[in-house]
């Protein structure tokens, strides 16, 4: 068995590699960023010499992990850290460590729960677990519905800067509808986010499919992103406890973001 130094395992320990600790930093710093930053931002926050940030920037831009924005002044993340994202996702590591969360929620509520993740103005469904005499659903892995009519939509949407959703659904050519209910147009939408906001859950109840209700909590990452979404959905008429569901799925959905590297900071969002 191989044992780590303690010098190596202590997180306060000085690092081996300073440079490849800065560029890392620089990295995980732009990704928590909505936007471009400037250089001379970083090396304020990051406690980096200007001279250092400008230089790793550089190599960084040479490897298309990072781009220049001249007109700005300022630098965003590049396609090759799109790629490793994409090498994230490939990997699956959201649905595997999800999975048994979602099975645990169908097991113990008794009805047919799901993950979902975003992909443009969609969700698509990464993990689906039917609970045991309940009818398929059309939230099967790998089909995609309208996030604005879906409750794992709404929550994601709802987590997310209001110029985002903005320029997902800028007017009503946005806007699709399955059952003939949900919102139509850009400010039923915000109304609606300002209600999934103000209680941190989301529902949906007819949009997707006549006589069934779902309730969703998004999952987030580090900086308050939304990563995924937790559901669980039953027939309107089945005299399910809203309440008891609802504090199931949250409970998963923060279960989630804690498996998946979310750390708590004081003053972060719920």
């Amino acid at each position: 068995m191989s044992v780590i130094p303690d010098e190596l395992a202590r997180p306060e320990a000085r690092p081996q590699v300073p440079a490849a600790d800065q560029t890392l930093r620089i990295l995980r710093h732009l990704a928590r960023r909505p936007a471009p930053v400037a250089a001379s931002a970083l090396a304020r926050d990051l406690g980096i010499p200007r001279s250092t940030v400008y230089h790793l920037l550089a190599t960084l831009e040479a490897h298309g992990f990072v781009v220049r924005l001249p007109q700005e002044r300022r630098w965003g993340l590049g396609t090759s850290a799109f790629e490793l994202a994409g090498g994230y996702a490939r990997q699956e590591p959201l649905a595997r460590l999800g999975r048994p969360l979602v099975a645990g929620l169908a097991d113990r509520l008794g009805e047919s729960a799901h993950l979902a993740v975003m992909s443009g103005r969609d969700v698509l469904y990464i993990v689906e677990e039917r609970a045991l005499r309940r009818p398929a659903l059309v939230t099967e892995v790998g089909v995609r519905l309208p996030a604005h009519l879906t409750a794992t939509g709404r929550a994601m949407l709802a987590a997310l800067p209001a110029s985002q959703v903005r320029a997902l659904y800028p007017d009503v050519s946005a806007f699709t509808e399955r059952t003939g209910r949900g919102p139509s147009k850009p400010s039923e939408l915000r109304e609606l986010l300002r209600q999934v906001r103000r209680t941190g859950v989301a529902t949906e109840d007819g949009e997707v499919t006549e006589g069934f209700r779902s309730v969703a909590v998004a999952v987030r990452d580090h900086a308050g992103w939304p990563t995924a979404a937790v559901a669980v959905t039953w027939a309107a008429d089945a005299g399910v406890d809203v309440g008891a569901v609802t504090d199931a799925v949250t409970g998963a959905a923060r279960t989630l973001e804690r498996r998946t590297g979310r750390r708590d900071r004081p003053g972060a969002s719920p």
